[in-house]
């Protein structure tokens, strides 16, 4: 009798839905891109001529650990150019590390994925990775992140102004997260 007990009960626990403890997110944003290759701004705070870009990025978070794909376009890149318009397109998979702290969410990140740039001269895709760090303050199931990140090519890219070298870039970016 006492087995069968044991099996019933265990039986009944494997079939109840357990509390879903992760959260899905998208967060649409807009930035800018700086530093490294970005020409027009040199540093976040010392940019004289910023070129905004947008993306989105989705996600899910499970306790302290998570996972993002971020997708990020910046038109006239390169800045305003005499040979035409110029492009980057960020496509990144990333893994995320959060302390979740109640409303406020502090997090790293690290992640691999496809660097696209764009000139008259053509398109050239490179393999890449970014490592970034943010921080989400949300009020119930809607928030507001900010994002720096660190892009970098790991092929060297000959295209445009470049010949044989390796992009690299930041990109600092707000958004709205929603839950």
């Amino acid at each position: 009798m006492r087995l069968v007990s044991i099996l019933v009960a265990s039986a009944i626990l494997a079939v109840i839905p357990g509390t879903a403890w992760s959260q899905g997110f998208i967060t649409p944003y807009i930035g800018y891109n700086y530093g490294g290759d970005s020409i027009n701004c040199i540093g976040l705070r010392n940019c004289e001529e910023k070129h905004k870009n947008f993306g989105v990025s989705i996600g899910k978070t499970n306790g302290i650990f998570g996972i993002e794909q971020d997708i990020a376009y910046a038109p006239h890149f390169f800045g305003d150019r005499a040979e035409g318009g110029n492009s980057m397109l960020t496509v990144m998979s990333s893994l995320l590390v959060v302390a979740p702290l109640g409303p406020i969410e502090p997090y790293g990140l690290f992640g691999i994925g496809l660097i696209r740039p764009h000139t008259i001269a053509g398109s050239k895709n490179a393999f890449g990775y970014d490592i970034g760090a943010g921080l989400n303050i949300l009020f119930g199931r809607v928030g507001v992140r900010g994002d720096v990140r660190r892009m970098r090519s790991m092929q060297d890219v000959t295209l445009f102004i470049f010949s044989g070298e390796k992009l690299e870039f930041w990109r600092a970016s707000i958004g709205l997260t929603l839950r």
